[in-house]
């Protein structure tokens, strides 16, 4: 009679996958409240459209930063309006909802989940890291007694870890993902080229034309946005050597965690992982190239999964419809 709903809460898209049936919402994290009394105005799809765009009166917020909950009120407002999405306004039964939480978050982080999920109208919480549910959904054997490396990389925080016999061996995490790496080409053309973008003109360049290496045929485009100098609106035509340069720090930053983590490997697993590779997961993990960068900076081969985007809300809802099974890898309230 209870629904039940795996909830991946990231910092650029929500996803929601109801059992049974399977990814049922897919929106950005970004909600838009009015100043004078907190309303949440428009959530998702909608709010996102609102940014940089908002009169005083209103505010586009985005309440999840590097992973976790930044505004816990905006957060549960979000969660309340997707419960409700998924599961009707009338509810007899309040369903149960797992979130996934980066496997790095301290104990207050986790509890903030737990607390927002139970307030948004869940009856009973469960939170699974990561890691672990991204492996699960990009159809890793996890439960074998052999060691796989999964790097999930999403908009605000990029985690590797090694994952054997149901659990996490060792993990490593950097707060440097997709927004950074759009704040790294607004930063590079302010300074290059004197002029202002906004985020989400960051965030076409780097899907249009980013790539973590250099590309064999050069590839350029048009981007509008402020002069430093007159405060004028301008046009500049931008090449995608020029975005992979300055992409080039962030990415590194990732790759250094993805180091830690074989630094830290027990020397079994290390061979398990040296013949299966790193699997790579996450929004982030699509960048062109990106897969390449990381084989060549580690020497261990890496390849994307497939779906990348959906492994993390895969992998908790499979876990939501088999429970029992993962009891000992999940934190729960009720």
């Amino acid at each position: 009679m209870r629904k039940r709903l795996a909830i991946d809460l990231g910092t650029a898209n929500t996803l929601v996958w109801l059992a049974g049936e399977g990814i049922v919402a897919n929106e950005p994290t970004v909600v838009a409240v009015s100043v004078d009394d907190n309303r949440v105005v428009a959530v998702g799809e909608d709010a996102k459209r609102m940014l940089g765009r908002t009169p005083e009166t209103l505010a586009a917020l985005r309440p999840m930063r590097e992973g976790v909950i930044a505004d816990y009120q905006v957060t549960r407002a979000m969660l309340k309006y997707f419960i409700g999405k998924v599961t009707g306004r009338v509810q007899i039964f309040k369903p149960e909802v797992m979130v996934c939480v980066p496997a790095g978050c301290t104990q207050v982080e986790r509890r903030a989940a737990l607390d927002a999920t139970l307030e948004a109208g869940a009856a009973h919480a469960y939170l699974i890291d990561e890691p672990l549910s991204a492996a699960i959904g990009a159809g890793i054997p996890v439960s074998a007694p052999a060691g796989h490396m999964i790097v999930d990389m999403g908009g605000g925080a990029a985690e590797a870890a090694v994952i054997s016999l149901g659990g996490v061996v060792v993990h490593n995490s950097v707060r440097v993902a997709g927004n950074k790496i759009d704040e790294a080409i607004q930063a590079y053309i302010k300074k290059k080229h004197n002029l202002i973008i906004g985020d989400q003109t960051a965030e076409d360049v780097k899907i249009k034309i980013g790539s973590a290496t250099m590309l064999p045929k050069e590839e350029k485009l048009e981007v509008s946005g402020r002069d430093v100098v007159f405060g004028l609106p301008r046009t500049l035509t931008i090449s995608a050597s020029d975005v992979t340069e300055a992409i080039r720090p962030p990415l590194l930053q990732i790759i250094g965690a993805v180091k830690a983590v074989l630094e830290e490997t027990p020397p079994e697993l290390a061979s398990d992982i040296i013949d299966k590779g790193i699997v790579m997961s996450g929004g982030t993990s699509m960048l062109r190239n990106f897969d390449r960068l990381v084989t060549e900076e580690t020497g261990v081969p890496a390849h994307v999964a497939e779906e990348a985007l959906y492994c993390v809300v895969k992998g908790t809802g499979k876990v939501l419809e088999n429970i029992d099974l993962w009891k000992r890898s999940l934190t729960t309230k009720r």
